[in-house]
């Protein structure tokens, strides 16, 4: 987690608040890692970190979505910023769809 801190930290985030969310929690069995997080301006943001090998498709992203909804479900509340980091390649349509959503997408954490 010191490593996801200091990326965003990087990124210009600094966190007050920084909670692990297990799938599992969310009626989920994919194999991503959540984190909710409160800045120091008193903003939620909600992290996803997929470690893949395959592309990152369209698909996945409905999926995204999807459990995003039942992150803000769970934490009852909305987020300012959703952020996903991804070590795979992504599909350009999938990029776009994301963007749409107004997600962060980096790619170059691991």
């Amino acid at each position: 987690m010191k490593n996801l801190t200091g990326f965003l930290s990087d990124k210009g985030y600094l966190f007050s608040k920084f909670t692990k969310i297990e799938p599992k929690q969310l009626q989920s069995r994919k194999k991503i890692d959540i984190y909710s997080a409160t800045t120091i301006k008193s903003h939620y943001i909600s992290i996803f970190i997929v470690n893949q090998k395959s592309r990152f498709l369209i698909k996945h992203v409905q999926d995204l979505l999807q459990l995003q909804q039942k992150l803000i479900s769970y934490e009852d509340h909305n987020f300012k910023k959703n952020i996903l980091i991804i070590s795979s390649p992504i599909c350009s349509k999938a990029l776009k769809s994301l963007k749409e959503y107004k997600w962060i997408v980096y790619n170059d954490f691991m």
